[in-house]
Formats: C-alpha cells, structure tokens, sequence
C-alpha cells in the first residue's frame, strides 16, 4: 500500500485517498478500529495531497458513518475488481468526490446562510 502511494505521487489525491480506503480495509492489520483507521487515514492523504486541512464542519469520515452502505458498496466493487485482477476504484473514488462536494458544502451553508447553488 506505502509503494502503491509514494510511487503515484503524480495521481490525484482523490485517487490516493480512495486507494488507501481500500487497501487498508482489504489488509485489515488490526483485531478492532480498521473501518475508523482507513477512514482517517484517507483523509489525511485526501488533505496531503491537497496541500491544506479541509475546511468544513462536518468531514468525511463523518459523513461516511452517517450512512456506510455506499462505503461498504465501493469496497465491494474494489474487491471485485481485484479478484479480477484489476484495479479499479472507481465507485470509491465518486464517493470520495461526493462526499468532498457534500463537506465543502455544508461549509458554504454554514458561511452564506444559503444551501448549494
């Protein structure tokens, strides 16, 4: 997973958070915590790649625990694509970007007093 990310250092953060989502959900190093420790460690890529803390009240490991079942979706899909012998992350990556629009717009909520234009 470390190589996958320090070599496709030119891909996008979205890319790279969503392959760490994955990737460290498919190892599943740890007894307890691997869903919450994923999660926060693709943030953390997510907000590396950017340059920045994201800004926003609510992020997206938050959002994704609202309701995990297209968490849980996009893994499958991954895993899928992997018994195949492909790596495509697709569906982890629009969540990724979905979830991205939604915590940028609850910001935007929060500082105008208006919803999304």
């Amino acid at each position: 997973m470390c190589d996958y990310v320090n070599s496709s250092q030119n891909r996008l953060p979205v890319h790279l958070a969503s392959y760490v989502m994955w990737r460290l959900n498919w190892i599943h190093p740890f007894f307890g915590g691997n869903g919450r420790t994923a999660r926060s460690i693709a943030y953390l890529v997510l907000c590396a790649g950017l340059g920045f803390r994201l800004p926003g009240a609510k992020t997206i490991p938050e959002l994704i625990v609202e309701d995990r079942s297209p968490y849980y979706d996009a893994l499958r899909e991954a895993d899928r694509a992997y018994a195949a012998g492909r790596l495509d992350l697709s569906a982890m990556e629009e969540l990724m970007s979905s979830l991205l629009a939604a915590q940028l717009v609850d910001l935007y909520t929060k500082a105008t007093g208006r919803g999304p234009v």
